[in-house]
């Protein structure tokens, strides 16, 4: 029975892992290592209750849940705002980035990590209301309060840029 129970979760960790690792990356702006670090932890949380997945209607949106309370447990911890060095030294080659890409994860960055979780999971995960409440343990009325606020920041913070010509380049 375990050996199965392994086989299954290793079907369900291979199928899944690209789309937590990119909601990860929206929800850390961009942060791969702390996004492949939240992965792990999802993951190894899903491992641990994977024995009780009967109980578990959707296991992939339950992952996602975890990884939203995940990111949102580590943005309340005092250590989770170090911040890398600018350059690196000795780095053989330079990451390039889409203009458009840079541009939205800097738009997202200046947001609080709530308001971040919100619109990823409302806009990028496209769930509804009463489950990104859910996600976040907090009322429906709050989730769309946050949003239209979390909205407005984001295009306050992106300004007069235009996303059309930075996604033609």
């Amino acid at each position: 029975m375990r050996r199965r129970d392994d086989d299954t979760f290793h079907e369900f960790a291979v199928g899944n892992s690209s789309r937590l690792y990119r909601a990860a990356c929206l929800l850390t702006t961009g942060d791969t290592h702390l996004a492949e670090d939240l992965v792990q932890e999802v993951l190894g949380r899903m491992y641990t209750v994977w024995h009780r997945r009967k109980s578990i209607d959707n296991p992939p949106a339950y992952a996602q849940t975890v990884l939203a309370r995940c990111y949102l447990s580590h943005a309340r911890r005092r250590s989770s705002a170090e911040q890398p060095i600018v350059e690196l030294p000795d780095r053989a080659t330079e990451a390039t980035d889409s203009p458009l890409r840079v541009t939205l994860l800097r738009a997202l960055a200046a947001l609080s990590p709530k308001d971040r979780t919100v619109l990823v999971l409302r806009f990028w995960e496209d769930r509804s209301i009463e489950q990104t409440a859910e996600a976040m343990h907090t009322s429906s009325s709050a989730v769309r309060t946050r949003t239209g606020r979390a909205l407005a920041r984001l295009r306050a913070e992106l300004g007069t840029t235009d996303l059309a010509e930075l996604a033609a380049l």
